[in-house]
């Protein structure tokens, strides 16, 4: 490898202003190209991976017979761009020196049989603008919070950038790290979800990284880790918040020196992979409080993508009913077609009336629960759960108006608090009634709720002790 240490170049940054996705400072390169008869072409690329040499599928393709197939490639690191030869036949050359693995420097000249590139590096500044879409991969909605999600995703998606997902629990942080992976030159390659909270800590470097035979009790065999198995492709780190200080720092190797080491091994192995990660923590928080390294936390927030609470989108909501309808199997028939058709309008009235303090994933079990409900070819208020449609109060109390002099009366209470304080009281409530119900319906199997409430039984447990539902009831 070159001994040139590399020239830093500005990265791909969102900056948000109160909250909201104002520019992007988009990072790209450009080559110069310079064919043996002396055409000149400029070429601009803001993709992690810019494959040259003679076959067609290339990003540059070399018409000349001294070029390889698949010759050398160009990748955007998090800091810099690295050229690196291809085990080409008559090899890469970088200021006519002969290289297996280099920095490009802006202003490097590189050889590639009889065809010469110039590289230079790009900062593009661009004001985000919404999307026109209303779906982009499979994230729908037509708020314009969610179209400027759009139009970021479209800019960044391409490119290599390590990109840290924030938002609160059920916003579909995993849906978004997926659409991300399915929109960028990895596509072929492996996805592999990790949840950092929901594996024992003692487990999750060797989950992580692999590990040696031998390396620890139980170890009788060497096993590949997760970044390796996500060779060429992207991992996705879920709740990245919940890992321990001590892995943060092999972590943050794994960053910056695309290398991870084995448990119980000395040996490097090198790494190509994009790494997406999501909290709903607040990290700069969990830096200052000393739970999180301030190092990692920047090296992570290359691009820190915010996503809104539904509450926050509620117009949004039509259009993802009619989306999880669509696709979700449990409205098959046994010909593949739908059973549920649609949605009445005073049950989408009560479903934008309600403050989903489990956002998007807690809709889509709403609308889930519906289907399974519903005796005719659409939904209806009273199939759906009691808190949201009123039902119940109706028939408690008699009339609508009693139903929305209730609300009202809740809401009121709640506005006499702070914002951030009454909606953890409000996250608090619906935690603790939604475990003690299912707890309640499985007959306090711990195993069987879990799995119904689809988390780890691991976190289901520490939910019940946070709530002191850890204990059988006599």
């Amino acid at each position: 490898m070159s001994g040139n240490f590399p020239e830093q170049v500005p990265p791909t940054k969102i900056a948000y202003i109160s909250g909201r996705p104002r520019t992007l400072h988009l990072r790209m390169c450009k080559l110069v190209r310079t064919d043996e008869d002396g055409h000149v072409e400029e070429l601009i690329f803001d993709q992690s991976t810019i494959h040259i040499g003679a076959m067609a599928d290339n990003d540059i393709v070399i018409d000349d017979d001294t070029a390889s197939r698949y010759h050398c490639k160009i990748i955007q690191t998090d800091g810099a761009y690295m050229i690196r030869d291809e085990e080409s036949t008559n090899g890469t050359f970088v200021n006519r020196v002969h290289i297996r693995e280099a920095y490009l420097q802006p202003g490097n000249t590189v050889m590639v049989g009889k065809t010469e590139l110039r590289f230079h590096t790009l900062d593009e500044q661009v004001e985000i603008q919404p999307s026109s879409q209303e779906a982009f991969g499979d994230i729908v909605g037509k708020s314009v919070r969610i179209r400027e999600i759009f139009g970021i995703l479209e800019k960044i998606a391409p490119t290599g950038v390590t990109v840290i997902i924030e938002g609160e629990t059920g916003t579909g942080k995993e849906v978004v790290a997926k659409t991300i992976h399915n929109n960028s030159s990895r596509r072929d390659k492996p996805f592999i979800v990790f949840d950092c909270g929901a594996v024992p800590e003692s487990l999750i470097e060797s989950e992580l990284f692999g590990h040696e035979k031998g390396s620890f009790t139980g170890a009788i065999m060497s096993r590949q880790g997760l970044f390796e198995m996500a060779q060429g492709g992207t991992i996705f780190l879920d709740e990245l918040g919940e890992l321990g200080l001590d892995l943060q720092p092999k972590l943050l190797r794994a960053l910056e020196q695309r290398e991870i080491r084995r448990v119980g091994s000395n040996k490097s192995v090198k790494i190509d992979v994009r790494v997406v990660a999501a909290t709903n923590r607040n990290l700069e928080e969990e830096v200052k409080a000393g739970r999180f390294r301030e190092d990692l936390y920047y090296r992570l927030s290359v691009v820190r993508l915010i996503l809104p609470p539904l509450r926050d989108r509620l117009e949004d909501i039509p259009l993802l009913i009619k989306h999880f309808l669509h696709i979700g199997h449990y409205n098959k028939n046994a010909q593949g077609k739908m059973k549920i058709k649609g949605i009445n309008r005073d049950a989408v009235d009560s479903l934008m009336a309600y403050a989903w303090p489990g956002n998007v994933r807690e809709l889509l079990n709403v609308i889930e629960r519906a289907c399974s409900f519903a005796e005719n070819d659409h939904i209806h208020p009273e199939d759906l759960p009691e808190n949201i449609s009123g039902m119940g109060l109706i028939q408690r109390r008699g009339t609508p108006e009693d139903v929305t002099a209730e609300r009202t009366r809740a809401a009121s209470a709640d506005t006499k608090k702070g914002f951030k304080e009454a909606k953890e009281e409000w996250l608090s409530n619906f935690e603790k009634d939604y475990i003690a119900a299912l707890l309640k319906k499985n007959n306090h199997n711990i195993s069987h709720a879990a799995r119904e409430a689809d988390i780890d039984r691991k976190y289901f447990r520490k939910l019940m002790k946070k709530y002191g539902l850890d204990q059988r009831p006599d």
